[in-house]
Formats: structure tokens, sequence, C-alpha cells
């Protein structure tokens, strides 16, 4: 069975900074692309960024200069390095994947995590 697990949240000021974490566990074969979601109160879920198996990297324009994603491919981990924080970054984040399974490594199947929530606030 495979989890992604994320961690790191917290409450934050405004200017602070967080590191977000989701390691992913269980019978891995390998993972694709790897993304940070997160959902606002009273708002739909929204893409933050991503990173592709090789490293290439994608951010919407919110985050944009202020957050950098990264991986480790040793350690089947992501993390999100959030920087300047802002009040409107309060939300819950997600992570999701496209995982190979041991049991299956032909078919890629979509996995979320439990999510983690981030508050900025004074």
């Amino acid at each position: 069975q495979v989890q992604l697990v994320e961690s790191g949240g917290g409450l934050v000021q405004p200017g602070g900074s967080l590191r977000l974490s989701c390691a992913a566990s269980g019978s891995i074969f390998s993972i694709s692309v790897m993304n940070w979601y997160r959902q606002a109160p009273g708002k739909q879920r929204e893409l933050v960024a991503f990173i592709r198996s090789g490293g290439s990297t994608t951010y919407a324009d919110s985050v944009k200069g202020r957050f950098i994603i990264s991986r480790d491919n040793a350690k089947n981990t992501m993390y999100l390095q959030m920087n300047s924080l802002k009040p409107e970054d309060t939300a819950v984040y997600y992570c999701n994947a496209i995982i190979f399974s041991d049991s299956d490594p032909k078919t890629p199947r979509n996995y979320w995590g439990q999510g983690t929530r981030v508050t900025v606030s004074s």
C-alpha cells in the first residue's frame, strides 16, 4: 500500500518561512510528477507547484519567487520551502503524486496525502 504523508505545517507570522515535506512510502517502483496543492477556506483546491522526476519545476504565479519545490528521489520525498509568507498563503497544503507500485509497475496511480495546515497570521 502506497501512502503520502505531509509534515511541516503550522502557524507563522507574515514574512516568515516554513518548509513542508511529503514522504511517500510503501511498495514503490517509481514516482513520476509530484505536486503541491493548497485549499484555502471557502476556495477551490489550486495547484501551487510541481516537479517532474527529472527535476524540472513549475510554479503558480502567486508563489513564484517565494516558494521552492524540490525532491529527493532516493528518499521518495518532496519538499516545499515557503518564504516571504503572506496571509493569503493560509491554506491546507496537499501532496499529490503519480506513483508506479512494485505490484503493477506499468500502471500509474494518483495518490494524495492527508494535508497539512499552514496559517499565516500576526
